[in-house]
């Protein structure tokens, strides 16, 4: 795939969204052998995976077939390599509010991939889809993705007690939040801190 010019809705600076295809599924097959970062995310272990799996996922998720679920691949721009998946989901046209998932793949974590990617979903959300709220959570234990989501500025709402079990332990689910306005606020400090960017880039 070509580079794409920057005022592409789907791109960020270091990552562009699009629709998943049937070798991203084989990909993601590899990364649930990453037992840890799963128990995170999905709150346990899961059963192994095999071929015929992948092929389901594939046809239920390509080309954004699933209604409940709009499928991401976030690709790299510098080499179009795959580097995780991203979803919204949740979608709840009568109160405004939206969800999103997300997961990195080993090897490209902390490259700022994931807080690039989950930006665009929102602007999608909140810009296109007239939303008014993105919510998420995240078990206590999970510090980066708690850390992740106060970077993006999502508020800490509230917990719900030993909701978790996972590993021979209880844990509580953090609730987090971000209102459109909120987003808005912090939109506006991130553009000028890219137009700032630019600028210094272009005197040099």
């Amino acid at each position: 795939m070509t580079i794409i010019e920057s005022s592409y809705f789907w791109q960020g600076t270091k990552i562009r969204l699009r629709a998943t295809q049937r070798s991203d599924w084989e990909q993601w097959k590899l990364e649930s052998t990453d037992s840890e970062a799963i128990r995170l995310m999905e709150w346990g272990i899961e059963l192994p995976k095999n071929d015929i799996d992948v092929a389901e996922v594939s046809d239920k998720y390509d080309n954004f077939k699933d209604n409940f679920r709009k499928m991401f691949a976030i690709e790299e721009l510098s080499n179009n390599q795959l580097v995780g998946l991203i979803n919204l989901n949740s979608l709840d046209h009568k109160n405004g509010v939206f969800s999103f998932g997300l997961g990195v793949h080993r090897g490209y974590r902390n490259n700022g991939y994931a807080s690039e990617a989950t930006r665009i979903i929102m602007r999608y959300g909140f810009y296109e889809l007239r939303m008014q709220k993105c919510n998420s959570s995240c078990v206590e234990i999970n510090e980066a993705s708690l850390k992740f989501h106060k970077n993006l500025g999502f508020i800490e709402e509230g917990r719900r007690r030993r909701i978790i079990y996972m590993d021979g332990k209880f844990y509580d689910n953090i609730l987090l939040g971000i209102t459109r306005e909120e987003f808005d606020e912090i939109e506006s400090k991130y553009s000028k801190i890219c137009r700032g960017t630019r600028t210094r880039k272009s005197l040099l």
